[in-house]
């Protein structure tokens, strides 16, 4: 029977995913990919970006947590080789060759700051394209991370082959979940590389975050993807969101205005405590009050996945264009990206999984 909540929750998570690029492409740190604030002075917090320290901490982790358990429900039901010939299709060819067929367009705003600044001057065309088709990666980061984490899994199965770590997993009880879980999130954050050194792979490493993110992922498919687990989980999801809503507050009030993607932010033991109980309160409340479906639901369970590979190229272009090109005040960039990214990118994702070839291309997606 198919677990409308956690279809449910994956496409909640992908709306606040698109709702805080917003305020990310407009942050005040300069953090890769944004055209920066509105402020004179990095040091100045920005009030509106209180959103980046809410969801940050926890939302993508979530994303991994999700993917992990439904590798494990689809294995049970798929061969490994043709799983990962489906998860190849739907993760890999989007992210690489949809970059040239569509994310060269983000590419592009993300490379004409450079351009401005003479960085891609007396460079053929070709090169540029290629330039730009690379830079326009973006948010696509989290599918190509997730199919190399698909690598990793179907080689931890060959040695599981028997599932008696997945069994032995199934019998956590409420300590080893919630401790030994945010230990194991903390531990995770501490692979980061506390100082990145400058114009090297470093910052592309910390961006990525392949060891943390194997945390959740291999917790979602070897403990989380147990029906018993979820029940738990359950039970206590009201306690759950009381003490992750508390210590989310603290820790936003108490450290607001600092890079709250910094390794030394993710890695502090409160921001682990807040993403780890969050993660735990999102699953319990939605298997609790949000486990059916209905014609938006469905659609949403459908499209979301599009309207994450499409998204950003509508709050690079109209972020961009508002930012350098008009005297609009703050509040009304915000307001309009915002409208935009929920109404534009169902609007282009409807209209490329329309188009034969480009569908596969850039959505992963068979023909209709």
């Amino acid at each position: 029977m198919r677990k409308h909540w956690m279809d449910n929750l994956r496409w909640v998570t992908v709306l606040l995913v698109l709702f805080y690029h917003v305020f990310y492409f407009y942050n005040n740190k300069g953090v890769f990919g944004g055209v920066g604030g509105f402020g004179d002075y990095p040091e100045v917090p920005q009030y509106q970006d209180v959103v980046m320290y809410v969801l940050y901490p926890w939302f993508m982790p979530l994303m991994f947590l999700l993917a992990g358990v439904s590798a494990k429900y689809a294995l049970e039901k798929y061969s490994a080789k043709e799983w990962f010939k489906s998860r190849t299709r739907k993760l890999l060819v989007p992210s690489t060759i949809g970059l040239f067929v569509f994310h060269w367009m983000v590419g592009y705003f993300n490379t004409i700051v450079a351009e401005r600044l003479g960085v891609l001057d007396g460079l053929p065309l070709v090169v540029k394209y290629l330039v730009m088709s690379i830079s326009g990666i973006g948010p696509l980061w989290f599918i190509q991370l997730l199919w190399l984490l698909c690598i990793v899994l179907l080689l931890i199965r060959v040695l599981d082959a028997k599932d008696k770590l997945w069994a032995w997993c199934g019998k956590a009880n409420y300590l080893a979940i919630i401790v030994i879980g945010g230990l194991l999130f903390w531990a995770g954050e501490h692979t980061m590389i506390q100082e990145p050194r400058p114009e090297s792979l470093d910052g592309l490493l910390n961006l990525y975050k392949p060891l943390f993110y194997l945390v959740p992922f291999l917790m979602g498919y070897f403990v989380f993807s147990h029906d018993e687990i979820q029940e738990k989980v359950t039970k206590i999801w009201k306690p759950l969101i009381a003490v992750a809503v508390i210590s989310g507050v603290v820790l936003t009030v108490t450290t607001f205005g600092e890079n709250n993607t910094s390794p030394e932010y993710l890695g502090s033991p409160l921001n682990c405590l807040y993403g780890w109980l969050m993660c735990l309160a999102m699953m319990g409340w939605f298997k609790a009050c949000f486990d059916y479906t209905g014609a938006f639901a469905g659609y949403m369970t459908r499209s979301s996945f599009g309207l994450y590979i499409v998204h950003y190229l509508v709050i690079a272009g109209l972020g961009y264009t508002m930012k350098v090109y008009t005297q609009l005040p703050p509040w009304a960039m915000y307001v309009i990206l915002t409208i935009a990214v929920f109404t534009l990118s169902p609007l282009i994702y409807e209209i490329i999984r329309r188009i034969p070839v480009i569908r596969w291309c850039v959505l992963g997606e068979k023909s209709i």
